[in-house]
């Protein structure tokens, strides 16, 4: 039977994973690309080379991010995150999030977006979603 998920369930299943689909418009159409992410208890922290998902963002920060646990068609379970982009620019605030990101996803393999001696066109781009509200559902 399909449940809402507690907040105790919903934080649970965000900070276990690591792999989101994050959602936003782009040209008034919906954009859904698969993100690594950390959540901090109150944020999502994540990084992006330049492209389209960020120029969408910057346009309309308008964002979410979905989030599953699937072990199989009955055994299940489903976040939704909205919230507000908001791009990490400061030196200080760019290396605590860069430093959250490592620690949180030890696997990844940090090629130039996390060289921040590149060119700025080239330069990572770290960012927040500022979370307005998470609904979850499972069944399990």
């Amino acid at each position: 039977m399909i449940r809402r998920l507690g907040e105790d369930e919903k934080t649970a299943l965000l900070l276990r994973r690591r792999l989101g689909r994050l959602g936003c418009i782009v040209d008034g159409i919906p954009y859904v690309v698969p993100i690594n992410y950390v959540f901090d208890g109150e944020n999502i922290y994540s990084h992006s080379l330049p492209g389209t998902k960020i120029d969408a963002l910057r346009m309309n920060p308008n964002a979410c991010l979905q989030v599953d646990e699937i072990s199989d068609e009955f055994h299940w379970q489903s976040v939704i995150v909205l919230g507000e982009y908001d791009e990490i620019t400061g030196d200080d605030d760019r290396f605590l999030a860069l430093a959250q990101l490592l620690a949180g996803l030890p696997g990844l393999t940090p090629v130039e977006s996390f060289h921040d001696h590149a060119p700025a066109a080239g330069r990572a781009v770290v960012f927040r979603i500022r979370i307005r509200e998470i609904s979850g559902v499972g069944e399990w």
